[in-house]
Formats: structure tokens, C-alpha cells, sequence
């Protein structure tokens, strides 16, 4: 794919590697010049200088022909821009912003953007890793507001039924594991110690099933 990252700070340069790394095509465009510094020394991609929301800069990086845009300049107001621009004058497929501040976040969504808000994400991970003693989050959706979690059961559910373990909001089973083999799990499913559960949940939900868990039962 032809992919456009616009920014060149710590974030956007990691990703533009990444993405050469993966095979991509890859332009990366800044308005200073020396911000191309931060790229990996293995970076073979394009760059391209000059005011990130000026069409000719935007034609020069081939947006025209891009498959992909992500625009992750330290300026929430200007990755909104650049990404509703990108995606309705230019019509590139998909186009992904980074909020940093979570104020900017509903703007960006109400532009049709799909959004990273890095500070918002970061707050939610920290938050539930303090609070993590049973299970461990394997997978985060959106800006982490429901995860997969995977966790496993101890002798105590053994003959109860999957029901009897989750909580009748936010939470809802993924897979159940046993002896090396997976299965799509119902709530009359019989649990056996040893198994191992993922469930998608959100942070309310995984609360409350870590409480089960540990006091045995609803």
C-alpha cells in the first residue's frame, strides 16, 4: 500500500518506519526539514517538506493516489484538518488521527475520523493495569473503551455453568480453552478448573467479573 504519515515527531517517525519496515510505500511530510532527523537511519521511504495543510505539499506527497493517511503532528486542530481533508476532498480510503488532547476528540469523530487519543488511551491502560489482579488484557479496541481479557479459571468454577461467572452488563465471552483446544462458549457452557476464558469487556464489566472470581461467585 501507499501510505502518507504526516508529522515527523517520535510518534509519526516510529510509525512511518514501521510501516517501511512492513513493506509499504511511505511518505512522511513535515514543515521543518530537520524533523526528518528522527527517522530510523533504515528509513528509504520519501519525504517531503513544507506546510502540512497546503495542497500543492499534499499533491507532492502523491495524496492523490494514497491508500492511507495518518496525521500525527503535535497540533490536534491540524490533524483534524488534514485528516477531514484528506478524506473528503481527496477521498483517500482510510485516513487515522492522533488526539492528544481527549477535548478534541469528539471533534475529530464528529469530522468521520477515526481517532488514537494517545492521552486518553494511556490513562485507561494505566488505570486498569493498577487495578488488574486477575486476568490480563490481550487486545484493546477504539481508544481502549472495551478490551479482551484473558483469564484463567481456578478448581472453585469447576461444574458451574459460564452464566454464573459473568456479570449481566459489560462483559461477554470470546473463546473458552481447554486441553490445547478452543470453543465458542454459551452462558450454559460447564466450566472445568484449568480452562482458560477471554472475554470482551469493558473496564465496569472485568471489575465485576474480577469480583466474582475472587469471591467465588455472584
Amino acid at each position: 500500500m501507499f501510505l502518507i504519515v504526516v508529522g515527523c515527531g517520535r510518534v509519526g517517525s516510529e510509525l512511518a518506519y514501521r510501516l517501511f519496515e512492513a513493506g509499504h510505500q511511505v511518505t512522511v511530510i513535515d514543515q521543518v526539514g530537520r524533523s526528518f532527523e528522527h527517522l530510523h537511519p533504515e528509513y528509504r521511504g520519501r519525504t517531503v517538506t513544507g506546510e502540512v495543510l497546503a495542497e500543492d505539499v499534499l499533491k507532492r506527497a502523491g495524496i492523490e493516489q494514497a491508500h492511507g493517511l495518518a496525521a500525527v503532528t503535535n497540533s490536534d486542530s491540524v490533524n483534524g484538518v488534514v485528516g477531514y481533508v484528506a478524506r473528503t476532498i481527496f477521498k483517500v480510503p482510510n485516513v487515522v488521527v492522533r488526539t492528544y488532547d481527549p477535548k478534541f476528540r469528539e471533534l475529530h469523530e464528529a469530522f468521520g475520523l477515526q481517532t488514537v487519543a494517545s492521552t486518553a488511551w494511556g490513562a485507561r491502560r494505566m488505570e486498569e493495569l493498577l487495578y488488574q489482579v486477575q486476568g490480563k488484557g490481550v487486545l484493546s479496541a477504539g481508544n481502549g473503551e472495551v478490551e479482551v481479557y484473558e483469564l484463567q479459571l481456578g478448581d472453585a468454577w469447576s461444574g458451574r455453568a459460564l452464566a454464573d461467572l459473568l456479570p449481566a452488563d459489560g462483559c461477554l465471552p470470546v473463546a473458552l480453552s481447554r486441553a490445547g483446544r478452543a470453543s465458542l462458549p454459551g452462558r450454559e457452557t460447564r466450566l472445568l478448573g484449568g480452562d482458560v476464558l477471554h472475554v470482551s469487556a469493558t473496564l465496569a464489566g472485568i471489575e465485576s467479573l474480577r469480583r466474582r472470581l475472587s469471591e467465588g461467585g455472584p
